[in-house]
């Protein structure tokens, strides 16, 4: 006779926790989507599928730095303002072409990152207050080169430019492609390599990743800087679909990109979570603007509210999670 042992209660329930952490964005969403597939007769209809995934596009890019930031342990406030000057930036470089029109933003944008990095990892700042500078730094060199606002950059028609954010391929716009091989790398980078295990290690315990050897300052140092550079591709990609720099995007979406990392399932203690759970969240946040515009008798602002409220109860339970997992 074979003996086998079965787990104990409290081990089940642990395991039950950590899988409804990782998985439950994503029971929620295919949940979400067929409630609404078969209330609203519109929701499935081919080309407003296309625009959930073309308007999805964009945060995802964004949420993507930021899952890597979070993981870590640390916070980054500054892509919104970042996300903004990345396509005011795109769109003054497309009259010089299309190279300068791209790597202008992401060098820029890159280097705002690379000095968070710096000052976080060599001085010991606090990333909250650091990025919450580099918010103001980015806002106030995007007025200072629209005067005020009062200048719009606009991408020319016919510019090469314009494919990135207009383009289609198969129907499907051309953000979408490049959002889902930035997760297919990110997936890779974060799984696959020993950076991205330096990444778990830091958020778990940077004490302890210090005493392993681990090459904190530079791991700190290259996630902040990947950040800002793709809060400022997202710009580009945003420019060349609006076809202008618009100086007023930006506000607000350093809190998006942070609620749906965090109903991905990412704890925004560091240590845990995926880049297919932020590209959930991404669809989720998503489907409930959607949902409420299906509606239409709700006003927008209420997609604020659902989205906040919902945010506020995935933390709870995260919390309430991670204690059953360590009970």
């Amino acid at each position: 006779m074979i003996a086998t042992t079965v787990a104990p209660p409290s081990e089940r329930g642990a395991a039950f926790a950590a899988v409804l952490q990782r998985q439950g964005a994503a029971v929620v969403l295919v949940l979400g989507v067929l409630v609404a597939w078969f209330t609203f007769p519109r929701f499935g209809s081919a080309d407003n599928l296309r625009d959930l995934a073309l308007q999805s596009s964009f945060l995802a890019v964004i949420a993507l730095g930021m899952t890597f930031v979070i993981i870590s342990g640390g916070i980054d406030l500054s892509v919104g303002s970042v996300y903004a000057l990345g396509g005011v930036l795109a769109a003054y470089g497309s009259r010089y072409g299309l190279v300068v029109a791209i790597l202008l933003p992401i060098v820029v944008c890159g280097l705002i990152g690379l000095v968070n990095g710096l000052l976080i990892a060599r001085t010991k700042m606090a990333p909250f207050i650091v990025t919450l500078a580099s918010l103001l730094f980015a806002r106030g060199l995007l007025l200072a080169l629209t005067n005020e606002g009062a200048t719009t950059y606009k991408v020319e028609p016919g510019a090469a430019l314009l494919w990135l954010g207009q383009g289609k391929i198969f129907g499907i716009g051309v953000p979408v492609y490049l959002a889902l091989i930035l997760f297919g790398l990110g997936g890779l980078l974060l799984r696959r390599t020993r950076f991205g295990q330096s990444i778990f290690a830091l958020g778990g315990a940077e004490q302890s990743a210090l005493l392993m050897g681990l090459p904190v300052a530079r791991t700190k140092i290259i996630l902040y800087t990947l950040s800002g550079t793709l809060a400022g591709f997202a710009g580009v990609l945003t420019a060349a679909y609006l076809q202008s720099g618009v100086t007023v995007l930006g506000v607000g979406t350093e809190l998006d990109a942070i609620s749906v990392v965090v109903i991905g399932g990412t704890l925004l203690t560091g240590g845990a979570g995926t880049v297919i759970g932020t590209l959930v969240g991404v669809l989720l946040k998503t489907l409930i603007q959607n949902v409420i515009n299906q509606v239409g008798t709700l006003d927008s602002n209420y997609q604020t509210v659902v989205s906040g409220a919902f945010l506020l109860v995935v933390v709870v339970i995260q919390r309430l999670l991670a204690r059953s997992r360590r009970s």
